[in-house]
């Protein structure tokens, strides 16, 4: 029987990865490269791009290793640098747009849907979202920052961040409401 530490002190084995240990560095990949690829994934629809993002990610975390201080969640401190490096590429590939638009949204009307989709499903809905829609709408949804912390992120106003998920959760409504309804959970968009 194969036991499985549910508690693992990194401690050490951060403190010999910023000290360069090659061996260290790699049991901290082998440690969060899936779940930093799973965010990654999130934000880049292309799997190939996702895991390019995640290893400049991994660069960028073993080049900054001895700034962090110990001093919170080393997974949430990995997980905010690849955030950064997916919205970084986005911003390279140009394909973050935002509209200024103002809207009330209604929290009561999202949760009024009865899903009958996979979530492999809901992923690929969430995709084909436009990239300004997506990206604030896992930031919100998934990752669960504010809509503030989102407009300093993405550089947009906190009302362009409600704005977006609004649209987009009645996009996502609507697409799942399709789903249910006309295609019995086969997605065609």
């Amino acid at each position: 029987m194969k036991i499985i530490p549910f508690h693992k002190n990194d401690t050490a084995l951060i403190k010999k990865a910023a000290q360069q240990d090659r061996e260290a560095q790699h049991q901290l990949y082998h440690n969060y490269a899936s779940k930093m690829l799973s965010v990654c994934r999130r934000y880049i629809k292309d799997i190939h791009f996702a895991e390019e993002v995640m290893l400049n990610g991994f660069l960028k975390v073993f080049v900054n290793l001895k700034k962090f201080a110990f001093e919170g969640n080393f997974e949430g401190w990995i997980r905010r640098i690849m955030i950064n490096e997916c919205i970084s590429h986005l911003r390279k590939q140009k394909k973050l747009f935002f509209t200024e638009d103002i809207m009330i949204t209604s929290e009561a009307s999202w949760n009024n849907i009865s899903m009958v989709i996979d979530v492999d499903q809901i992923q690929e809905v969430i995709d084909r979202l436009p990239e300004g829609y997506k990206t604030v709408f896992v930031l919100y949804a998934i990752e669960g920052y504010k809509h503030l912390e989102i407009a300093k992120m993405l550089d947009i106003s906190e009302s362009t961040s409600k704005s977006q998920l609004f649209k987009a959760r009645k996009l996502l409504q609507q697409k799942i409401k399709e789903l249910n309804t006309t295609n019995h959970g086969a997605i065609k968009i």
